[in-house]
């Protein structure tokens, strides 16, 4: 059966502006960084990808090594673009990056040209599209000058291979001359993603401020601290879990009793707001001025659907922010 969207699925999602640019991203999108890869179940994937579309989630985001095996997710979404999605390419945004390891030699890992260039290419093969909307450098490389990473971006866009620049987990200050150096380039940055939760929140220093002055976008992944943000392990560890899955890197020693106590208290707040545990989690994110949108993972529809649920209550109280506030910090 051909694939029909969803002729309302624009009506129940909300839209950011993503920085100081024309384009607009949604407050919930989906990763692909598990239960997409050659070692999942295709059709399942399938089914949640529809149903986010078919709700509103137009961008969808993926990475060069992301599976397992590395690769495998984009060729799945490739699969998916060509056969059920090739007639609302245009209403999609599609992301990737490269930085980490993804083939044996010098030349398959980091920020080098080389890896960039073929980085790139490799990417659009899998997806079988003919560019990127979004291509990121994943991490910063220290083993290569910055602007060489930089510059290699840049070209990337004037190729037409991608139509925005972004940048993921960067020291401040190489973000800060990144964003000079973009900039000054004419391919300012469009949007910077990185962790950020209620147990990881590093990004409040220097990042998120930082984005908002230079008119950047800020994506968040990890903002469910990959279920630990969730009623998922307050009771051990489920089967098939990303805690139980040996590819997984989310590791059981890291759910400690701290852990399990903090979440324990913010279970209360959220079912005194009528709300999951992890749907006040992603609220929580999604308060901060300068967070653009949450990438969020799904291993069925049902976990998306509770998730985009998020989306009825965002709003909280300050009685709500400081009692969640002395929570995280006890």
């Amino acid at each position: 059966m051909i694939y029909k969207a969803n002729e309302q699925r624009y009506s129940s999602m909300s839209y950011n502006k993503c920085g100081n640019s024309g384009l607009w991203l949604p407050a919930v999108s989906l990763g692909l960084w598990h239960n997409f890869g050659g070692t999942d179940c295709y059709e399942n994937g399938l089914e949640i990808v529809k149903y986010a579309f078919d709700h509103g989630i137009t961008h969808f985001d993926l990475a060069n090594n992301y599976g397992p095996p590395a690769g495998s997710a984009e060729e799945n979404f490739g699969r998916m673009l060509k056969k059920d999605f090739a007639p609302y390419r245009d209403e999609i945004i599609i992301t990737s990056k490269a930085g980490h390891l993804m083939w044996d030699g010098p030349y398959g890992d980091g920020g080098s040209r080389k890896y960039i260039m073929a980085s790139i290419d490799q990417t659009l093969k899998r997806l079988q599209t003919d560019y990127v909307d979004i291509f990121y450098s994943h991490q910063y490389d220290p083993n290569t000058p910055l602007d060489e990473t930089l510059q290699a971006l840049c070209d990337i866009v004037r190729q037409g291979k991608a139509l925005y620049i972004g940048l993921s987990k960067y020291p401040i200050d190489k973000l800060l001359y990144a964003f000079n150096f973009l900039k000054n380039a004419g391919t300012p940055c469009l949007v910077y993603q990185d962790k950020y939760n209620m147990l990881a929140r590093n990004v409040e220093e220097h990042h998120l401020h930082a984005v908002e002055t230079h008119g950047t976008g800020f994506v968040a992944f990890s903002p469910l601290a990959q279920g630990m943000l969730t009623d998922k392990y307050l009771h051990g560890i489920p089967k098939g879990s990303r805690a139980e899955r040996p590819e997984g890197f989310l590791k059981a020693e890291q759910i400690t009793d701290k852990v399990i106590t903090t979440v324990t208290r913010l279970q209360e707040i959220a079912q005194k707001r009528v709300q999951s545990t992890g749907q006040l989690a992603l609220a929580w994110v999604l308060r901060h001025t300068a967070v653009t949108s949450v990438i969020i993972g799904a291993r069925n529809v049902e976990q998306l659907k509770e998730n985009m649920e998020t989306l009825n209550h965002l709003s909280f109280t300050d009685d709500e922010i400081k009692k969640i506030e002395e929570i995280l910090q006890a």
